[in-house]
């Protein structure tokens, strides 16, 4: 299996977080996309994955799996006996779920559509609209406001231990970095569950 990914972007990071706290890396190999250079808008990347996007998985017999997610699933599925990332029961399994829809609507997002539309890294491909970006800049500090207060008493997100949650929250935290926008001094909780989340091997793969 190969995944080709852009190191450098979020979904990826977020792939490779998953294997790694399952143990998985090794079960795959990285292939770098350069997105600058629009390698994933190629006929050959788009039939592998027609919304060309990063990352996307490609199987040994060649059959193609996009969307973070969807990797991160067949991942779940196909190593039961790993930790688990997406819930051990139904209960934990639909909370977990529901996070990842809010972090994934109300978070990531508007983070990439801020990233996109301030800062003209993609205006040779895409219409680029800074007041709608500085909306979506307003919408992140929104939610990471929202998530300080969930995160008081709670040392994950969800559950008593790290799951995908935790993973694609603190992946786009990271990315906001590019955005300029960063954990505020006050919101203590936050910033002690990230402390927390960095510490792990998989946040530096």
């Amino acid at each position: 299996m190969k995944i080709l990914e852009t190191k450098t972007a979020p979904n990826p990071r977020r792939v490779r977080m998953f294997l790694a706290e399952k143990g998985l890396l090794d079960q795959v190999t990285f292939e770098q996309i350069d997105l600058l250079k629009g390698e994933n808008l190629t006929p050959e990347y788009a039939a592998k994955n027609p919304m060309k996007k990063v990352p996307v998985m490609e199987l040994d017999d060649g059959t193609c799996i996009a969307e973070t997610m969807a990797i991160c699933r067949y991942f779940e599925e196909l190593y039961p006996e790993s930790t688990p990332m997406l819930g051990r029961d139904p209960l934990e399994k639909a909370q977990i779920e529901q996070w990842l829809r809010w972090i994934e609507f109300y978070f990531f997002m508007p983070t990439g559509m801020c990233f996109q539309h301030t800062s003209g890294y993609f205006k040779d491909r895409m219409n680029c609209y800074p007041d709608w970006g500085e909306e979506c800049r307003t919408n992140v500090e929104k939610f990471l406001h929202f998530l300080n207060k969930h995160l008081e008493g709670r040392e994950y997100i969800c559950g008593d231990s790290l799951t995908a949650a935790d993973i694609n929250a603190f992946t786009t935290v990271d990315f906001n970095k590019v955005n300029d926008i960063r954990i505020k001094p006050e919101q203590t909780h936050l910033q002690a569950w990230y402390d927390r989340i960095k510490q792990r091997e998989s946040a530096s793969v």
